[in-house]
């Protein structure tokens, strides 16, 4: 069985490149307070629409889909599931919210971890939810030619509870001792995590679900306000290519974590560096609603969605948006590019 060490693994971690991303972590977590305190009533419009990008991105990635006004309709509770993806779809968000209102209750143990497990399927009939897997399980992938390629054999069945017991045992430990940054050991954790496996269905999810957990507790919360998921989704091949990288030779404790850390302190830094752009982006709240997509054109070089316009800006209404785009197209400012869902604008 593999041994979690988070004693002296995590020294082989701090390479320039990553101290570096650890110093500028530290500095955007510095800041997010002063963010969240003044702009309060902005930022739960941000909360909104990051509980819907992270519950459609991280479904996507396992390939579960539903339209984008129904999953909006099960992320706000204003329908019920209709079929088996938009369970799963209404399990996530259940178990978002729930990390997102009770982090600082839920400490890292495999109970709870059961129990969150759980929850992803409450919405789903059968069993599925809330136990370790039953039987072994492999980890495949598809080639150019369509034939399933096993990439990696996780932890048995019979192994899983007792490794899942010394995960969390020694990564609390470590967080305890405090020795090392928890920024370190969270994308750790999430590799062992998923090295082991351990249920039967929804371990990417619950790999994502636990970031988030992992990064609250430790005080790093810009995934309420940024969708982390949607920032691995985007970068999905990356990803893929990281935790294939770092887990070889894991089972003999020879593998090398360079490779996820790295990309995992990546997007969390893109996340906070998204985050300060829409809140830099509040100064101009004073401007009128028309003029305020006009500065997004002004800011933002290429194509602009009215998806961008509607982050950046949350508080103005579809309507508005689109109004002040046809008054801009009239005026000579921007030109329309593409069709249909690839419709965009551009500054003249």
């Amino acid at each position: 069985m593999h041994t979690f060490d988070y004693k002296e693994t995590p020294k082989l971690l701090l390479t320039p490149d990553i101290v570096k991303m650890l110093t500028s972590l530290h500095e955007f977590r510095g800041r997010q307070e002063l963010y969240i305190e003044a702009e309060s009533d902005i930022l739960t419009a941000l909360l909104d629409i990051a509980k819907i990008q992270s519950t459609k991105a991280s479904n996507k990635i396992e390939g579960i889909y539903t339209s984008d006004e129904r999953l909006e309709a099960l992320v706000m509770e204003k329908a019920e599931p209709r079929n088996r993806s938009e369970e799963e779809i209404a399990g996530y968000k259940e178990v978002l919210t729930t990390i997102h209102n009770s982090y600082e209750y839920i400490p890292i143990r495999p109970n709870n971890i059961l129990q969150l497990h759980r929850d992803l399927y409450s919405y789903s009939s059968g069993d599925t939810g809330g136990k370790f897997k039953n039987t072994d399980n492999v980890i495949a992938e598809a080639g150019r030619d369509g034939q399933q390629r096993v990439r990696f054999i996780p932890t048995p069945a019979f192994q899983t509870a007792e490794a899942m017991e010394n995960l969390c045992n020694e990564f609390n430990k470590a967080i305890e001792q405090a020795e090392y940054d928890p920024l370190l050991l969270i994308p750790m954790f999430i590799l062992d995590f998923l090295c082991i496996h351990p249920f039967n269905d929804g371990n990417g999810r619950m790999s994502r679900l636990l970031t988030l957990l992992l990064l609250y507790r430790c005080g790093y919360i810009v995934g309420k306000y940024i969708s982390m998921e949607m920032l691995i989704e985007k970068t999905k091949e990356t990803y893929y290519e990281a935790l294939q990288n770092s887990s070889i030779e894991w089972h003999n404790n020879k593998n090398d974590y360079t490779s996820f850390v790295r990309y995992y302190l990546g997007v969390i830094l893109k996340g906070y560096n998204e985050f300060q752009d829409r809140i830099e982006h509040l100064k101009y709240r004073q401007l009128s609603k028309a003029d305020r997509v006009k500065v997004v054109f002004e800011k933002k070089l290429g194509i602009v969605k009215k998806s961008d316009i509607a982050t950046l800006c949350p508080d103005i209404s579809e309507t508005t948006i689109e109004r002040t785009l046809k008054d801009l197209l009239v005026a000579g400012f921007i030109e329309k590019v593409g069709k249909g869902r690839a419709t965009g604008y551009v500054k003249k």
